[in-house]
């Protein structure tokens, strides 16, 4: 399963997305928020973050206007590797070498088209599980 979260600002982007990893068959939750009505991401990037660090959550994304905050306040939560990514090869990086958990991107810096694609790229690719990979990210805490 797959938690997604959003702001006001990417509120439509959050919708294509989850539309796109519901036909790729992928179970999604959507933990908010649900309109375009000014609101406060902490809120919704800790609603992602805790399914995630809890388990309920394989993966999570989230996305603001920049992606910039979500990543911040997400990445406060223990046992999170929240990225903010904005091109492919960054969102196959983090989760080939920093087995990142939570995907974050920016609905005004990020066109639809190149945010499905990061999407797809982030959900398909494994942690290489390469042990000098898992050494540094022990030394994250």
């Amino acid at each position: 399963m797959i938690a997604i979260g959003c702001d006001h600002g990417a509120f439509e982007l959050k919708l294509e997305i989850i539309k796109h990893l519901q036909n790729r068959g992928f179970e999604v939750k959507d933990m908010g928020c649900n309109d375009t009505n000014s609101c406060d991401y902490p809120i919704y990037a800790k609603a992602v973050a805790d399914e995630v660090a809890s388990g309920n959550a394989e993966l999570g994304i989230l996305v603001c206007g920049t992606g910039i905050g979500m990543s911040m306040a997400a990445n406060k939560v223990e046992g999170i590797r929240a990225a903010l990514c904005a091109d492919c090869f960054s969102a196959q990086a983090t989760r080939e070498h920093n087995n990142a958990n939570i995907l974050c991107m920016g609905a005004r810096t990020t066109g639809v088209g190149l945010a499905l694609m990061i999407v797809d790229r982030f959900v398909d690719t494994p942690f290489s599980n390469d042990e000098r990979h898992i050494r540094r990210i022990n030394m994250y805490s």
